[in-house]
């Protein structure tokens, strides 16, 4: 297709959609230049169906046709930021993906205008595309892959990050439940990592976001009615000694099961409201984290040395050492701490992501959510 062809198709979708409600940036020839060069290196971010949009930008160019240059760079420039912002491939995979990006939101057309008007092309692109050192690994392994399969898990997990919040926080927690690990991260580096378990297949964790405030130690574990119908209740009910030695009672028609050895939420818990009734803690099944293949639970996230995340979190507080973490459960006593500063955590789903040599490791689709498939039991759910 020539360029002027590609430029007289472009115009007509134009002059079909209506009017703008905002002025048409005017675009320099330096900036329009630029942004075809922005536009091609999109294909390094799996953003390739806008990357075709250089060439519409790059004829109008080559026509000294200063309206029409105005036109195709204000849309390839819109539907770019859209594409950094959003993605433009994966909207079946976003199903079940309940991480908001709080960044600036402002109407890409309106950012668009405004960075034209400042000459800021540049910093308008760098700022929208994510700069997370596991983005920036992954897109460089997707420039240089050629297998097909590869890069399709490659710019999966590219769009995934796009849908992350730029700004995390200064010190925040990620749980990838794909890998079964959580890690910590402060001032931009990774200072801590943990074997997890996570849901099964039929009651997979959620993807979602929430904030740590503090945490409990020795906790009372509130039991769902759902997961106390499995079989806790009957136990109580026709065996109330063995109930009893296990721990659990019915208090207020709640059914609880009281700090101990046999505590499914075993000697920690974060406190990290949210929707779904989700929550990392501790468990007496300590041998599961010898497994590769961690997906155990009713949707919970449970953590390998549970008491070295907690002295991890605290450690910014004096009087919170490893060991003192360990006197506090000794005692058997239940115990909230509250964190000097609330930590971010993002439980999220990524299944591929550097590991420790630099290299890419591909992570095992357990969730099938690489395909965009829906499983049951999006709601999960704490307990064994």
């Amino acid at each position: 297709m020539t360029r002027a062809l590609l430029l007289c198709c472009f115009l007509s979708l134009v002059s079909a959609a209506p009017a703008p409600d905002v002025v048409q940036p005017h675009w320099t020839r330096p900036q329009a230049a630029r942004l075809v060069e922005w536009l091609d290196a999109a294909a390094d971010d799996a953003l390739e169906p806008v990357t075709a949009q250089a060439r519409v930008v790059q004829a109008a160019l080559d026509t000294n046709d200063q309206a029409a240059l105005d036109a195709a760079a204000t849309e390839a420039a819109t539907r770019l930021l859209e594409a950094h912002r959003h993605g433009c491939c994966g909207a079946a995979l976003r199903s079940g993906w309940h991480i908001a990006d709080t960044s600036d939101r402002t109407d890409a057309a309106t950012r668009v205008g405004q960075a034209v008007a400042a000459d800021r092309i540049d910093a308008l692109f760098a700022s929208a595309r994510p700069s997370h050192p596991y983005y920036l690994a992954l897109r460089a392994a997707y420039h240089a892959e050629s297998d097909p399969a590869r890069r399709a898990t490659l710019a999966a997990n590219l769009d995934r990050w796009r849908w992350m919040p730029r700004a995390l926080g200064t010190r925040y927690l990620l749980v990838n439940t794909a890998a079964f690990e959580a890690t910590l991260w402060e001032d931009g580096k990774m200072t801590g990592r943990w074997r997890v378990v996570a849901g099964k297949t039929a009651s997979p964790t959620p993807v979602f976001a929430a904030t740590v405030t503090g945490v409990i130690l020795n906790p009372w574990w509130e039991i769902p009615p759902s997961i106390a119908r499995e079989g806790i209740a009957a136990l109580l009910r026709t065996h109330p000694a063995q109930a009893a030695a296990q721990g659990y009672v019915l208090q207020a028609g709640r059914y609880r099961q009281r700090p101990g050895a046999n505590n499914a939420l075993g000697r920690m818990k974060l406190v990290m409201p949210n929707g779904y009734s989700v929550y990392l803690h501790d468990t007496p099944e300590q041998k599961l984290f010898a497994e590769d293949v961690r997906a155990y639970s009713h949707g919970c996230v449970r953590v390998g040395d549970a008491l070295g995340l907690v002295a991890a979190l605290l450690s910014k507080q004096p009087g919170w050492t490893r060991g003192d973490v360990d006197a506090a459960v000794a005692t058997g006593r239940t115990r909230t701490v509250a964190l000097a500063a609330p930590v971010p955590i993002y439980i999220a789903y990524f299944t591929a992501e550097p590991d420790d040599k630099g290299d890419i490791r591909y992570i095992a689709d357990i969730y099938h959510r690489d395909t965009g498939a829906k499983l049951r039991g999006d709601q999960g759910q704490c307990a064994r």
